[in-house]
């Protein structure tokens, strides 16, 4: 799910503490500027340190993720209104890796276990908008990793569909994405390549790992008018995009050169 170099033209409290002093057993007048630190001092008291520094933490990541939206996406050819707000809305750092979250939201992919990758914020965006997802669409999402792409799907989707041969991210992303609450995404682990044939047909499918050839399998059950999006190539890759038209012919055309992993199992195996 990785990508690098540039993918299409134009890329480029501290609290205020305040003390009430005594003098000879006479209580000064508080003023309500020093009632009110009073009051926030006697707040923050309440409230466990911990839980002040993931108040301030979320605030932090917030406020990186509006800056990835305005300077990476928006700033560049994302300008689909809801894909936009999608991305805002889903929290990237929740996706990453402990020792990634200083970078959770900067423009390059982010590693995951098992030679996994975290696509760049720019390409989520891209291949979502390039997919065209409406509010009762039914997705297929290949290669869950740690379920972003999943999510953001889930946000402008009906039901998602995703699928991850790695056994131990299909469970990680799983868990996660309950505990986000996106209770309309269903993962499985299992192999990619021939799709979720028994919630076909989908009306969008996009594809997070590499084959050398496009799947007929997820072709198969794309909805008549419906996109596949996925990156294709061996060590030269690029983005294309499989339309389906209404008599179950296709169009297709290339978006972008782009650098993903590969995509394992039956890929691996089968000859166009």
């Amino acid at each position: 799910m990785t990508v690098t170099g540039s993918a299409r033209a134009g890329w480029q409290g501290g609290l205020l503490m305040a003390m009430l002093m005594l003098s000879g057993g006479c209580q000064p007048a508080v003023s309500p500027q020093t009632e009110s630190s009073r009051q926030e001092m006697w707040t923050s008291r309440r409230q466990p340190a911990d839980e002040r520094s993931e108040d301030q933490a979320e605030e932090r990541f917030a406020a990186e993720r509006r800056a990835m939206v305005r300077t990476q996406l928006a700033a560049r050819d994302i300008t689909d209104r809801r894909v936009l707000e999608a991305m805002q809305r889903v929290p990237r750092h929740k996706f990453v890796e402990t020792h990634s979250l200083h970078v959770a939201y900067a423009d390059e992919p982010q590693p995951l276990e098992h030679g996994q990758t975290i696509s760049q914020p720019y390409i989520v965006a891209l291949m979502t908008q390039l997919a065209q997802p409406e509010p009762t669409d039914k997705a297929l999402d290949i290669g869950t990793g740690s379920g972003y792409q999943a999510a953001v799907l889930a946000e402008l989707c009906a039901e998602v569909y995703s699928i991850e041969i790695v056994e131990e991210l299909a469970a990680g992303a799983r868990g996660r994405l309950e505990r986000l609450g996106y209770s309309n995404v269903h993962v499985r682990h299992g192999d990619g390549y021939r799709g979720w044939p028994e919630q076909a047909p989908f009306d969008l499918i996009v594809v997070a790992a590499a084959p050398k050839h496009i799947p007929q399998p997820l072709v198969d059950q794309l909805a008549v008018g419906g996109r596949l999006v996925l990156p294709v190539g061996d060590w030269h890759q690029t983005l294309v995009v499989v339309e389906k038209q209404a008599d179950g012919t296709t169009r297709s055309w290339k978006v972008a050169p782009v650098a993903f992993v590969p995509m394992t199992g039956e890929a691996q195996r089968v000859t166009p």
